[in-house]
């Protein structure tokens, strides 16, 4: 069995945006956090800059399911006109 995957994704909201990037990430949880091999997916720094969001999956594909689910779409579509930047997402 392999080592689980751990991920840290960045969102830098527009100015304004915080509490509307805050709530499609709550909304996002709640759909990803019963996903298969999802073992944690929370947001672990929330500040008016910037909202961090701690992943771990069990496996690498079940990481490549869940990158292509519906709850990442819905996710990036809500945060589309609300991010300063695009999500930095890196393994750690």
């Amino acid at each position: 069995m392999s080592a689980p995957i751990d991920l840290q994704a960045t969102f830098i909201p527009n100015d304004g945006e915080f509490f509307r990037v805050k709530l499609a990430l709550e909304i996002a949880i709640d759909e990803v956090v019963n996903e298969p091999g999802c073992i944690r997916y929370e947001l672990t720094e929330a500040t008016e800059e910037k909202l961090v969001l701690t992943e771990q999956w069990a496996s690498e594909e079940d990481l490549a399911k869940h990158s292509k689910g519906t709850a990442v779409q819905d996710l990036n579509e809500s945060l589309s006109a609300l991010l300063a930047e695009p999500v930095k997402v890196e393994r750690v």
